[in-house]
């Protein structure tokens, strides 16, 4: 906890907030009561989760604590107009499933402070699909609990210990038999990330590319959103904030990671709608079908994660591919639609 203080600390005055040092001092005190209280009373998570906003508001209690370590300078969102049209969508009834990557703990506050302003609907009624650990944690609990989830045991680590892998088996069961009772009564938007866990760099160059998505994943999610009766629409969704709190470099079994925390642009995109019948439709083989939809989607994350870096790292003019992705900062009153390969625009720099 002293370190997470110093990390934190350091991260917030980097912001050159001029009361830098007061919000890390309330920011701080509030997760060590939260921990604390945590502690002595144990909160369980049951399969679907709601988040808790009374009488302590642990949604807001998370927002605030992510919300200054955001560089929204050097942030961008990635076709905002579609985010718009899956609020119309919800408000028919129908239900939107996220097929994202997954960078950090950090990424439900992240995507959530990254749409308050444009579309609260989808941040504060995002429904993620987590794993254990969060709700294990007894640093991450306070900040699961903000969340609405879907609580479920992670494939790499079903079987940590073996004795126990029967018993996560049937927990799984029972989430997806309440996601499946979720969908069923529509308006309902869920975020999964079918790899399994975070990304993470490549040991030899250092770089971050979204982690492979694994096809069972991805068809499970897909069948259980066409097979509950209320329209069903799946996204591809790419998330960019690996900086702010990056994962171990390795898989861990063991609670309890350093972290390590930093000040920095972040970025979220989604794109264009993937029809399971227009991309797969043409494999007889049910397997292929399968595979053909999970490159696809995989290829439109890579493709709009690749626009978000050549924004907010100054990497190289993305390939043609990606230009279909219009990036924003819609936080500003007065924003622009970016080019992927241009950093700002003169209506951004009045707006600072």
């Amino acid at each position: 906890m002293e370190e997470l203080y110093q990390n934190y600390k350091t991260a917030v005055l980097q912001s050159g907030h001029p009361k830098a040092s007061e919000i890390v001092l309330s920011n701080m005190s509030l997760v060590l009561d939260r921990v604390f209280v945590d502690v002595e009373d144990p909160f369980v998570f049951p399969p679907h989760h709601k988040a808790l906003r009374e009488p302590f508001d642990y949604y807001e209690f998370g927002q605030n604590y992510i919300r200054p370590l955001i560089d929204f300078r050097n942030s961008y969102v990635g076709n905002i107009g579609i985010f718009k049209d899956m609020e119309h969508k919800l408000k028919q009834g129908h239900n939107i499933i996220l097929i994202s990557n997954h960078q950090t703990e950090a990424d439900p506050a992240v995507i959530a402070l990254l749409l308050e302003r444009t579309n609260p609907h989808i941040a504060e009624n995002l429904i993620y699909v987590a794993g254990d650990r969060v709700i294990t944690d007894p640093l991450c609990k306070p900040f699961s609990m903000g969340r609405n989830l879907i609580c479920v045991y992670s494939k790499k680590h079903m079987f940590d210990v073996p004795e126990l892998a029967e018993m996560k088996q049937k927990a799984n069961i029972r989430s997806l038999k309440e996601m499946a009772l979720l969908l069923r009564n529509g308006s309902q938007i869920i975020w999964i990330a079918p790899s399994g866990g975070r990304d993470r760099p490549d040991p030899v160059t250092g770089e971050w590319h979204p982690a492979p998505f694994d096809k069972s994943s991805v068809d499970n999610m897909r069948r259980l959103a066409e097979n509950t009766g209320a329209p069903a629409h799946i996204y591809p969704l790419a998330l960019l904030c690996h900086d702010i709190m990056p994962p171990p470099a390795k898989v861990e079994k063991e609670i309890g990671e350093k972290r390590v925390i930093s000040f920095s642009g972040t970025g979220l995109s989604v794109g264009a709608e993937a029809n399971f019948d227009e991309i797969a439709g043409a494999y007889e083989n049910p397997e292929q079908a399968k595979e053909a939809y999970t490159k696809a989607l995989y290829e439109s994350v890579t493709d709009q994660y690749n626009v978000l870096k050549s924004a907010i790292h100054g990497k190289q003019r993305a390939d043609t591919s990606s230009q279909a992705v219009s990036i924003s900062q819609p936080w500003y009153s007065s924003f622009c639609v970016l080019p992927s390969y241009v950093n700002f625009c003169s209506s951004v720099d009045k707006a600072n």
